[in-house]
């Protein structure tokens, strides 16, 4: 079998980053024969056994992989970008931009995000168009394999649009992708909802596996609900976060055993056993708490001095290191370095039931009826109740409540992939948090979007920049 390369638009991926290689004087086609490790596209999905593996693929957390490296950057980017972590070394200036919300268009970091999404979304596309054009696989595994594509697609398109705004919708052929414009931010969105809409329907209910670290139906109802949240269409948010509340398949656990990978809270996780969140990666260098360096990213006091008296949240995923004064640091995850690869009860949590709870007191409130309001105030001391703090009191403003539940939000999904960042961005406080803490660099007609990558931009002319860049 032989595959057609063209040389004029060569793309190679290392380490999961594609890049553009270009010959300024020919476009010829030359014909390799395929690589021993690899497969035709059509043979990949013409068997249960290859099909699945190529949506395995989809999962693949190796440190070099583009799922792990998109999720390493929007967990440190969300974090930075925000209110939530300080960048302390001064060894990546371009980290520095990040967090100063001043991104230049040249910046690598930030086209290595582009770079990984579209690598992964590459991997989902393909695995769509292969899956549904076959006709020899089993129907179960043909809907569970599709369904889970369908995710993957959905999952990362959710991401580039709270980042970049509108981009473009890509398919399964690289080169027929290659310069494409950029789609509206509503376009990509409905995208996601009807890929969301059509895995609910492939997907079982039960996991394929025993630790939650496949996708299923209400892993997608789950990130259906924050999608309705976050287009403001409650009523549907409300209603997908019932659904996977009232499924009875999750509860909320103890704050100490949150991100063990038997919890009972995870709606879906993604399979390490180093044992740790993306953004601890970076800083997680010692078990001691105390006399060590400052770490890499520290927890902003705006996060470390927010929470009440004996908040169980406080006490189990914060630390605190001491080099000459104290730095707070994110301790949801407890293994700490690669050398206990392999031991760790640990895998990065995706999907929460906590998040469910919240997505659904936000629904409700925004609705601004007396009966959604008592639920809303219940879904948010269902939280506070795990934290072991006191309910709230009974409220009919509309505006209280939602503080509240920002405020929930803040407290329970800080360093959870870039959670804080996006509720700045969709609720409108960004300009009004951020232009405070960063006078000097936040620009609130440039800094709510990253920049459209300019090497991008130089190989396909089609893509408009964002505001101020």
């Amino acid at each position: 079998m032989k595959i057609k390369y063209s040389l004029s638009k060569l793309i190679l991926t290392c380490f999961g980053i594609p890049t553009l290689i270009l010959s300024s004087s020919c476009n010829k086609f030359v014909e390799l024969d395929a690589p021993l490790n690899k497969i035709e596209a059509s043979a990949a999905y013409s068997t249960d056994g290859t099909a699945t593996a190529s949506v395995i693929a989809l999962y693949n957390y190796g440190i070099f992989n583009s799922l792990n490296a998109m999720l390493v950057s929007i967990n440190v980017f969300g974090g930075i970008s925000s209110d939530e972590l300080h960048y302390t070394p001064t060894a990546t200036p371009e980290l520095t931009e990040i967090e100063n919300n001043a991104i230049s268009i040249a910046s690598v970091q930030n086209g290595n995000l582009w770079a990984y999404a579209y690598s992964e979304l590459l991997e989902a596309n393909a695995a769509i168009d292969g899956i549904t054009a076959s006709t020899t696989l089993t129907p179960s595994v043909k809907s569970q394999l599709l369904g889970e594509a369908k995710f993957f697609r959905a999952f990362v398109n959710f991401y580039l649009v709270n980042y970049y705004g509108g981009v473009p919708i890509t398919s399964g052929d690289p080169l027929a992708s290659a310069y494409l414009p950029r789609s509206t931010p509503a376009q990509v969105y409905a995208l996601i909802v009807s890929d969301l809409k059509d895995a609910q329907g492939l997907l079982p209910v039960t996991y394929v596996g025993t630790l939650k670290s496949r996708v299923n139906q209400y892993a997608a109802t789950a990130l259906l609900a924050r999608v309705y949240l976050y287009q403001q269409d409650y009523v549907n948010a409300e209603a997908a976060a019932t659904t996977v509340i009232g499924s009875g398949v999750y509860t909320l656990a103890a704050t100490n055993s949150v991100f063990i990978n038997t919890s009972t809270e995870t709606i879906l996780q993604f399979a390490t056993y180093y044992g740790y969140s993306a953004v601890s990666t970076s800083y997680r260098t010692s078990t001691s708490a105390t006399n060590i360096a400052p770490p890499a990213y520290v927890l902003t006091s705006n996060i470390a001095n927010s929470f009440e008296a004996n908040d169980n949240r406080k006490t189990n995923w914060v630390d605190s290191t001491v080099s000459g004064s104290k730095f707070y640091r994110i301790n949801k995850y407890k293994i700490y370095t690669a050398a206990t690869a392999g031991a760790g009860n640990e895998f990065n949590v995706v999907l929460r039931l906590a998040e469910l709870y919240l997505i659904r007191a936000e629904a409700r409130a925004q609705q601004n009826n007396l009966n959604n309001l008592t639920g809303a105030l219940a879904d948010v001391n269902v939280i506070r109740t795990r934290a072991g703090l006191a309910n709230l009191p009974t409220t009919t403003l509309v505006p209280v409540m939602l503080a509240a539940i920002a405020k929930e939000r803040k407290l329970e999904l800080f360093g959870e992939f870039g959670h804080r960042w996006f509720d700045l961005l969709r609720t409108g406080q960004a300009n009004t948090v951020l232009s405070v803490l960063k006078p000097t660099t936040w620009d609130v007609n440039r800094s709510v979007l990253f920049p459209i990558p300019d090497q991008q931009r130089r190989v396909n002319t089609s893509l408009t920049q964002n505001p101020g860049y």
